[in-house]
């Protein structure tokens, strides 16, 4: 003879364990999805770190380009008749020098609101009005569509995606400063001691344009240059 009161018990049971399964269930999607997006953040933060490296090196690269001369294609040599130092002429209080993008040239969601972004990323100069050598603001998507030439369709769609990303540097001279080197590019003392140099330094910025939370990344190097 079954009991009355164990009746609809397995239905009541099924029940509960599929509530406490269906909570399981949500609770890793809910921790993967986390993990997911800390991820992407972690990503873009990486990409940013490694965009302003190269505002860095692209503005070392300025300031060798005017110490050696400038690089003449059609001899494939430099023109060492205008080499120099270079020199701070230009009264700079944040806007960058867009050089391979217009805002016209870029769908709106990669454009960036404000030009001063870099700047303001260095407690040392912001609010401030200073001299500097260069500064300029390039668009990494679009320079790397640029390189590609003829072949930027095999590349078009991660390209298009590193269009969100910009590198922003500006130069300054900062003054005099002992020179050290070797070589013979260099005239050197016996005790190896440097001439004079001049000193430069150079702010370099990753941004990576969201329209809630931009990533921006500033470094700082310094260059000695002989004299």
């Amino acid at each position: 003879m079954k009991n009355k009161n164990e009746k609809g018990f397995a239905l009541v049971l099924s029940l509960v364990l599929l509530l406490a399964m269906s909570l399981m269930g949500g609770a890793l999607i809910v921790i993967s999805a986390g993990d997911h997006t800390s991820n992407n953040v972690n990503d873009e933060y990486q990409q940013t770190f490694y965009v302003a490296e190269t505002a860095l090196l692209e503005g070392e690269k300025v300031l060798l380009n005017q110490f050696l001369g400038p690089y003449d294609t059609s001899t494939n040599e430099r023109d060492k008749t205008k080499k120099k130092l270079p020199d701070g002429t230009i009264t700079f209080n944040g806007k960058m020098n867009k050089i391979n993008y217009r805002a016209s040239q870029l769908d709106k969601k990669y454009r960036l609101e404000t030009d001063n972004i870099c700047f303001n990323s260095f407690s040392d100069v912001i609010g401030t009005s200073i001299t500097v050598v260069a500064a300029e603001s390039w668009n990494f998507g679009k320079l790397l569509t640029d390189s590609f030439g003829n072949k930027a369709q095999d590349f078009k769609a991660e390209a298009e995606k590193l269009k969100k990303y910009y590198y922003d540097y500006f130069i300054v001279k900062i003054g005099a400063a002992p020179f050290r080197g070797s070589g013979g590019s260099v005239k050197k003392k016996a005790n190896n001691k440097g001439l004079d140099g001049m000193a430069y330094r150079v702010y370099g910025c990753g941004i990576m344009k969201d329209p809630d939370d931009p990533i921006v990344v500033g470094l700082e190097s310094t260059v000695v240059l002989p004299k």
